[in-house]
């Protein structure tokens, strides 16, 4: 191939790149909101958001505790905090699907509730790269709760593989359809590392056998959000009892 070419083809290359972006994540997001734009803003309080106002992940689970309570049972059972989104955290995660090697704090999306992004993000690999892993995403409230510390409501979701959004194009994990399932995983380990009190259930979106998130993913779930109350630090097994 000659010079000129070769200089043709990185330009055409480099034009289909920036078209692609501006659409899928410019113009489409628009159009998807001016659509429909009954739901700019999520119909339902215990409904994550997207950045561009499209309804997210539902919340499903929640944990009573402080940061620190909530970071140390984590680390217990296991679970790993997640990245913020920068280039390098999003070049390392594309190298770690493509390459099929482990990226244990990978990052996750931005999500939004109650006008902000999650506070805190936890993820479990399955497999050797962090093209399908567990992740839940957590956000400090002031809601009131059983036990002692803050309650922090979170959206739990198991990401089956990567892949373009249905609505939007942009490049994206595509979740899981059983949301509970992923919802009693995280209590589930958490317990099992020894860091639960007790647990108990408070409403959330309500059951439903056809929702779709941000990433137009379908899911089904009872609707109920199951909190857990952590053991106060010094309490708890797992890691903490050992040392």
């Amino acid at each position: 191939m000659s010079r000129s070419h070769m200089r043709a083809a990185v330009f055409l290359l480099a034009t289909m790149l920036a078209a692609y972006l501006a659409v899928s994540y410019f113009l489409v997001p628009e159009l998807w909101v001016f659509r429909d734009s009954r739901r700019r803003v999520p119909l339902n309080p215990m409904v994550t958001s997207t950045e561009q106002g499209i309804p997210g992940d539902p919340i499903n689970v929640g944990l009573v505790g402080s940061k620190e309570q909530i970071i140390r049972a984590f680390a217990a059972a296991g679970w790993d905090a997640a990245d913020k989104v920068t280039l390098r955290s999003s070049v390392d995660i594309g190298l770690s699907v493509v390459l099929d090697r482990p990226d244990l704090d990978a990052p996750v999306s931005p999500l939004f509730y109650e006008g902000r992004k999650q506070d805190l993000a936890f993820e479990k690999p399955v497999g050797h790269s962090a093209d399908q892993r567990n992740h839940v995403r957590f956000w400090q409230t002031t809601k009131p709760v059983e036990g002692s510390g803050p309650l922090w409501l979170g959206s739990a979701s198991f990401d089956r593989g990567v892949g373009l959004s249905h609505d939007t194009g942009q490049i994206t994990h595509h979740i899981g359809p059983d949301l509970d399932a992923e919802r009693n995983l995280v209590i589930d380990d958490l317990d099992k590392a020894g860091q639960v009190a007790s647990t108990y259930e408070i409403p959330g979106v309500g059951a439903t056998t056809s929702g779709r998130n941000g990433g137009g993913d379908p899911y089904f779930t009872d609707g109920k959000t199951l909190v857990g109350v952590l053991k106060p630090a010094g309490e708890g097994g797992g890691a903490e009892a050992a040392k």
